[in-house]
């Protein structure tokens, strides 16, 4: 009897957890987008991308990325939820912050991030 308590309970607690992992990853808005734009200086270079996803339950057109200074990437026609495109900045762009912009009405305007240095790694 104790037995099938601590099991039943057990099962619910698994059931209670998995149904929180996997609602807290479903879109909540038709039309949302995520941005990460990462700068990683070298001692010889600096590597850089963006990371452009729609995370929106409907699709998103004509997105834009814009590195400053004139720089654009050229217009993606449509960006299906769940994808994801990459986006690597040309030489002369400003590097400090990038605007990606889509319909219907989003703008995020966002700064370059740097990962942490850690003694021992590349770049450190």
């Amino acid at each position: 009897m104790r037995l099938a308590f601590v099991v039943a309970a057990a099962g619910g607690i698994v059931a209670v957890a998995l149904t929180a992992m996997f609602a807290s990853h479903l879109p909540t808005k038709d039309h949302d987008l995520s941005v990460d734009a990462l700068k990683d200086a070298q001692s010889l270079y600096t590597n850089t991308r963006v990371i452009v996803k729609n995370i929106g339950r409907l699709p998103l057109t004509d997105l834009v990325v814009d590195y400053g200074g004139g720089h654009k990437e050229p217009a993606i026609p449509v960006l299906q939820p769940g994808e994801i495109m990459n986006f690597s900045p040309p030489e002369e762009a400003q590097l400090d912050l990038v605007t990606v912009t889509a319909e219907p009405g989003i703008k995020i305007v966002q700064a370059y991030r740097s990962p942490i240095k850690l003694p021992g790694m590349m770049g450190s």
